[in-house]
């Protein structure tokens, strides 16, 4: 059974941090491209970052140059660490890993910019909530 499990959400002040971790089991994570999506006040889910299994990593505009994605494979862990946090940043914060089983043969599923929360399309975590307000 897949299982990914976030930890590290909370309330913060503007320009304040805080790290998310993800920890995962019952998949080949060192093969799997890993991921973090927020839903804020709307009903979809908002691509954040993702990091590859070649350790490539992407952000939106939102977050590049605040926001930081690491892996470490030996933990089957993703991380997100969170710099000058803006209330905009207010979410529910998912890790997800995409369901490749359902790629067509020769494809490889990528991670959509935005998509329903916890969508069929990947394997999501509870999420974790952060709050960011003075």
């Amino acid at each position: 059974e897949v299982q990914l499990v976030e930890s590290g959400g909370g309330s913060v002040q503007p320009g304040g941090s805080l790290r998310l971790s993800c920890t995962t089991s019952g998949f080949n994570f060192g093969d799997s491209d890993m991921g973090w999506y927020r839903q804020g006040r709307g009903d979809e889910c908002e691509w954040v970052s993702n990091i590859r299994n070649d350790e490539r990593s992407f952000y939106s505009d939102a977050v590049k140059g605040r926001f930081t994605i690491s892996r470490e494979n030996a933990k089957n862990t993703v991380d997100l660490q969170m710099n000058s946090l803006k209330p905009e940043d207010t979410a529910v914060y998912y890790c997800a890993t995409l369901r490749q089983e359902n790629a067509r043969p020769g494809t490889r599923l990528l991670f959509r910019l935005k998509v329903p929360c916890r969508d069929d399309y990947a394997y999501w975590g509870q999420g974790t909530q952060v709050t960011v307000s003075s």
